[in-house]
């Protein structure tokens, strides 16, 4: 599908009301903050995502017609990023998926207010909504902390300077050993 020009001005009310949906592909290029995770992006690497909106009754309302409603967006993503091995500091492919409910109120102060008895993530409304800010907002916080291949292609070399990190290890006593023969 085609980039539509309202992901970065999506009228958040009127996509809910209406239970509308948007499903694309965004090239990672276009996703700049993302950008400098990555290693070696390469022109072709994009995500695939879906946003669908809509509306439920407020908390303590009926849902009769006419009383409150909340607007919801549910927001699912899958990706494949290159990121660097924090052990051999190569690249490695990391899979992200995202699936994520968050529910529009309207002011900041009722979502501090409301966000620690709340399972949803909570956004203020604005009039106009930037959906690809909120899509690269949650890749990023799905990022790996320590990104690593599951086993390195090439063994990590372990060293510092000239000298290898092992070789200095066993030259150095045990600080412990002198305190287990003061224990005798």
């Amino acid at each position: 599908m085609a980039r539509s020009p309202q992901v970065h001005r999506l009228n958040m009310q009127a996509f809910a009301r209406e239970g509308a949906s948007l499903s694309e592909t965004t090239v990672l290029q276009n996703l700049q903050r993302l950008n400098k995770e990555l290693q070696g992006l390469q022109p072709n690497l994009s995500v695939r995502w879906q946003a669908h909106g809509e509306t439920r009754a407020a908390s303590g309302s009926s849902g009769a017609p006419g009383e409150d409603q909340d607007i919801w967006l549910h927001l699912q993503a899958n990706t494949s990023l290159p990121l660097s091995c924090q052990r051999c500091l190569g690249p490695v492919m990391v899979g992200l998926e995202i699936d994520q409910w968050f529910r529009f109120v309207a002011t900041e102060e009722i979502a501090m207010t409301e966000d620690d008895q709340s399972e949803e993530d909570l956004l203020v409304m604005e009039p106009q909504f930037d959906l690809l800010a909120v899509l690269e907002d949650e890749l990023l916080m799905a990022l790996p902390l320590v990104p690593m291949h599951d086993q390195c292609p090439v063994a990590p070399t372990l060293s510092a300077g000239e000298t290898e990190v092992p070789e200095l290890a066993a030259q150095k006593p045990n600080p412990f050993a002198v305190l287990a023969k003061l224990k005798k």
